[in-house]
């Protein structure tokens, strides 16, 4: 009989608390510059537990969840920063893989899909370009691909590319046609790590330090690849980054809740233990609300995930539901962090409690993957739009 999602969640809650918590403790979440045996020694365990790659079809070695599946078993995993990495569920490879499984031919799948879901090695997204190139509004596109004899050359400027640095391969967005600013024109490339003409000209220190090998500057400068390389069709990477971002956004989701899930679990701790004025602080009104919203932040956020990832499961366009789930969680996540900090005071900015780095590590989730501003203009003019179409 097959394991059940809820068994699969227990198992990575046990494996979780038992095996990554204290590899998370032993290196203070800090994972830039995370040493590769460290992710080995990770997924070997997660291997032995069970628990490997929950999200990949059975064929490449995982058990198949569908996306409500993974948001329970995900935000088991994100109760530890580790968690993800351990399980091969963390951004930017989960993404690849799931773009890769469903546009990647079958020699793509086997040479790039296979290595990258076994865990034999990483991978990165190279999209985001320094101003005035593409962020939050891709259209803005700058670096180009040409056609060249056997293939196509790529010359531009990437940044903020997470998981470049030890990554095996990166999947690069390039304009074939067109100009930035225009709504086409942009198509997906494979590139070799060993590809003289791309290369990381710095990691970027940033809020965050929880995300193996970093976030990276790549140019790429005269990088030849053969037709070969092209992932889906020419002139349809704009498209086939919508069938990545979507569900990327909600698997953000559903890891970050892991972590407001543990720094309520801290601060309940720290109410229950910690008395002030003769009386627990769990006692204490004020210190009650505090708690009880951080309770309604997360359950609230679990329904609007759990919502966006049927829509996606069914076959129903879930653009808008995506984008409220994905500013709702981002925003939630980051109150519930706060207060947490608040309720446990002094200790919640200190050291020796670990809420001062999951502090740093929500922040950015406001600007990964969109921030709440694009995500608010994208919402309000499709409520705009279907409210017409009704009339």
């Amino acid at each position: 009989m097959p394991i059940s999602v809820d068994e699969v969640a227990e198992r990575v809650r046990g494996f979780v608390r038992e095996t990554v918590l204290p590899e998370e403790q032993a290196c203070d979440g800090v994972l830039h510059h995370g040493p590769e045996e460290l992710r080995r020694r990770l997924q070997r365990a997660a291997r032995d537990a069970g628990v490997f790659a929950p999200h990949v079809a059975p064929e490449w070695g995982g058990a198949g969840l569908d996306l409500r599946g993974q948001a329970v078993v995900f935000e088991a995993a994100g109760y530890s920063l580790l968690g993800p990495l351990a399980l091969n569920i963390a951004a930017p490879d989960e993404g690849n893989m799931h773009l890769l499984a469903k546009v990647a031919d079958d020699r793509q799948q086997r040479r790039y899909l296979g290595p990258l879901a076994a865990g034999d090695v990483r991978s990165c997204f190279a999209m985001t370009e320094p101003a005035p190139g593409a962020g939050s509004d891709p259209r803005a596109l700058a670096t180009t691909a040409r056609r060249v004899p056997g293939g196509w050359r790529i010359d531009g400027r990437k940044w903020f590319v997470s998981g470049a640095d030890g990554a095996a391969f990166a999947l690069c967005m390039a304009r074939t046609g067109g100009a930035p600013g225009d709504p086409g024109g942009a198509t997906m490339f494979l590139v070799d790590a060993g590809n003289p003409g791309m290369k990381i000209v710095r990691t970027i220190p940033t809020l965050d330090e929880g995300l193996f090998g970093g976030h990276s500057e790549i140019a790429f400068d005269g990088c030849e690849v053969g037709d070969d390389a092209v992932l889906g069709e020419v002139g349809r990477g704009f498209d086939h980054a919508q069938v990545r971002l979507g569900p990327a956004r909600l698997t953000h989701c559903m890891r970050w809740l892991g972590i407001a899930r543990r720094a309520q679990d801290i601060a309940l701790d720290r109410a229950a233990n910690r008395s002030a004025f003769g009386r627990p602080l769990a006692e204490l009104g004020m210190v009650q609300q505090l708690i009880a919203d951080s309770e309604i932040d997360i359950e609230a956020s679990r329904a609007l995930v759990w919502r966006a990832c049927g829509d996606l499961d069914e076959g129903r366009p879930g653009a808008q539901r995506t984008s409220i789930a994905k500013t709702f969680v981002a925003e939630a996540v980051h109150r519930v962090v706060d207060r947490a900090v608040q309720i446990c005071g002094a200790l919640g900015v200190s050291a020796d409690a670990p809420l001062s780095r999951l502090y740093r590590e929500v922040r950015p989730f406001r600007i990964y993957d969109g921030p709440s501003e694009t995500h608010r203009w994208a919402i309000a003019r499709r409520a705009v739009k279907a409210r017409a179409a009704v009339r």
